[in-house]
């Protein structure tokens, strides 16, 4: 099966826009972050900086590293969230005529709820990154491209707060380990709402 990001740009808009369940907004969302993360990316890899000083240099490509990582996991995330809705869906179409098989289904779809709730918790995370380092671009690097750095960084808030949902509602049905991933997605939707303000964004 063809990978989604080995699509081209129109048949992966047709595949999201498609009434398949998958892929959706958690794809989405890691595809927006991802998207963030190369513009971020062209900017701290610039050759020209704000003020042509080492610290502006280092501070880029310190940036870079940062979202190099970051751009790397959400591409990879693009792809695992699909998955792990998938298999949520294949969990919930588990035979249930005895016991035991609704044992084994109940059990099944609870695995499933807690993959499908780290897949964008991930995904936040990695958001998160790139808008502080599409913060590092605005203030250090080519006054140029600050427009760049900063829809970089409005694309990670896109994808942060998109990921947030899936959190949301995956998370809805569990109970510890729902309640903890609720307070990590809360508290990295708070920094990237603040770091989306000092952005300007």
């Amino acid at each position: 099966m063809t990978r989604l990001l080995e699509l081209t740009a129109a048949e992966l808009l047709d595949r999201f826009a498609s009434t398949d369940p998958t892929p959706g907004g958690g794809s989405a969302a890691a595809l927006a972050g991802g998207l963030g993360a190369s513009l971020v990316a062209m900017v701290c890899g610039m050759p020209k900086t704000r003020t042509g000083a080492a610290e502006d240099r280092a501070r880029l490509d310190a940036a870079l590293a940062w979202v190099g990582e970051a751009g790397d996991r959400l591409r990879a995330l693009v792809e695992e969230d699909a998955r792990a809705y998938d298999a949520v869906m294949a969990a919930f179409r588990l035979p249930k005529a005895t016991d035991a098989e609704k044992a084994a289904r109940k059990g099944a779809i609870a695995a499933a709820l807690v993959r499908a709730t780290e897949v964008p918790l991930e995904t936040a995370e990695a958001c998160l990154v790139v808008m502080k380092a599409a913060q590092e671009a605005a203030a250090h690097g080519n006054p140029n491209a600050v427009s760049d750095a900063r829809t970089g960084g409005a694309l990670g808030l896109a994808g942060l707060i998109g990921a947030a949902e899936n959190v949301r509602i995956n998370a809805g049905s569990q109970a510890e380990s729902g309640a903890a991933a609720l307070e990590r997605v809360e508290l990295t939707l708070r920094e990237g709402r603040s770091r989306a303000a000092a952005l300007g964004i």
